[in-house]
């Protein structure tokens, strides 16, 4: 079993005095984050149920100021405002059972809900093989129909079987984000620390600015076949996650680039990907031996790195509800934007602020199911007790309590800090020094 890392604790959920009278933490957070307009049906009012989720950001961002002022410079976030920063580049809204970035859905099962994310053209030319029927893509009420005979447990095997980001609702339980899968060689805790950062998307791009701003020297590693995704998404909000970093491209078809790939590793304070185990493995690359040569390694993944979770592809939306953050009912819907993702982002710049503290290296697992877990006591319902409540303001939404009214705020994004270089940019500056 893999060992539990306290580095970045969970907030529990209880009601505190927080400056707005007594009433349940996060309630005004949540309202004032930008995710929560992002929750809910489009053509009702924004939910209030997932406040706990701002509690748990508020918390991180708490730690990640902390650690990065005893290495660094003090990193001070908003954290819940966070969780809102793609929806508002990208002009989304809430879709209340289709996600905001509209590639995940709830599908009916013989014994519950799941969620089906497809994101990629892969994903939907895989439908036919998941109902285990020669059905045409574009005939979704067929796929929905079937579906609904089958378990939700049959549906997730197969869907991890074909490489599909598919989740049961509430399948993770409730607990610590992190756990630690080696640990290694002394290490020296350094002003500058050198950060190589293989990750891509939304989570491990978020971590690493953090940590930029903190004054780490990041390195961006991308495939010259396969890079960022995010890049061919908004400019403004790859930008966001990746300006300031220099940047790498490296053929992983070849010996020299996979050799390239390892000494700049090594000669890292702290390296951080989000790759599935058996994709570094193939390489002949090696996370725990890494970590055994004094650089800690901090490994994001969807559902963990055992042998079957890690087998799973995961992304921000399906793995929040695997992680009990969805709203029931008649008609389930999503909390906020891919959640999970910048969730997992904010906890493990927390987390990674508080290993490079550390005297010894360390390889932690963070997976974003397990984040989303953390965050709620249990899955959310439309019944959940609030002393809040959600009132009709204007043409929008407040959330009001004992008194007090706090607007719904719309999703924000942070200014930009310049253009993030384009793919391989740095090559000529990084690959002698290594």
């Amino acid at each position: 079993m893999p060992k539990r890392v306290g580095l970045a604790m969970a907030a529990t959920v209880g009601n505190v005095t927080t400056g707005h009278d007594e009433v349940e933490p996060g309630a005004f957070e949540w309202a004032a984050s930008g995710a929560m307009a992002l929750t809910g049906d489009a053509a009702g009012p924004p939910r209030l149920e997932p406040f706990p989720v701002a509690v748990a950001a508020t918390r991180w961002a708490s730690d990640l100021a902390d650690a990065t002022s005893t290495w660094g410079d003090r990193v001070a976030v908003d954290g819940p405002a966070l969780l809102g920063e793609r929806s508002a580049i990208g002009g989304l809204g809430r879709r209340g059972s289709v996600s905001v970035g509209g590639s995940a859905r709830f599908v009916r099962a013989t014994d519950g809900w799941v969620v089906l994310n497809l994101p990629r053209p892969d994903d939907v030319a895989s439908l036919p093989a998941l109902v285990e029927a020669d059905v045409r893509s574009s005939d979704w009420a067929e796929f929905e129909r079937l579906l609904g005979s089958t378990s939700a447990d049959e549906i997730v095997e197969r869907g991890a079987l074909l490489g599909m980001a598919v989740a049961h609702t509430g399948e993770v339980a409730e607990g610590p984000p992190a756990t630690e899968f080696a640990a290694g060689g002394a290490r020296t805790v350094v002003r500058h620390p050198l950060v190589v950062d293989l990750s891509g998307l939304w989570a491990g791009p978020l971590l690493t600015s953090l940590l930029l701003a903190a004054g780490a020297r990041v390195v961006k590693v991308e495939s010259r076949v396969r890079p960022d995704g995010a890049r061919r998404g908004p400019r403004e909000f790859f930008d966001l996650l990746n300006a300031g970093k220099k940047c790498v491209a490296v053929d992983l078809t070849q010996r020299d680039d996979i050799a390239f790939l390892d000494r700049l590793m090594r000669s890292a304070d702290l390296v951080v990907e989000s790759s599935r185990p058996r994709a570094m493995s193939s390489l002949g690359l090696d996370a725990a031996a890494v970590v055994g040569s004094g650089v800690s390694w901090l490994s994001i993944t969807g559902h963990g790195r055992g042998d079957s979770e890690g087998m799973r592809v995961g992304f921000g939306d399906d793995t929040a509800v695997a992680g009990g953050l969805w709203i029931g009912g008649d008609e389930p819907v999503f909390v906020a934007d891919a959640v999970a993702d910048p969730m997992t982002g904010l906890c493990g710049a927390a987390t990674a602020a508080a290993m490079l503290l550390l005297p010894g290296a360390v390889g932690v697992d963070l997976a974003l199911a397990r984040v989303a877990a953390s965050a709620v006591p249990s899955s959310l319902s439309p019944t959940s007790s609030s002393q809040a409540k959600v009132a009709a303001d204007g043409d929008g939404w407040a959330v009001e309590a004992l008194g007090e009214r706090v607007t719904v705020a719309q999703p924000r994004s942070r200014p930009l800090a310049g253009r993030a270089s384009d793919l391989g940019h740095d090559d000529a500056e990084v690959r002698p020094a290594v």
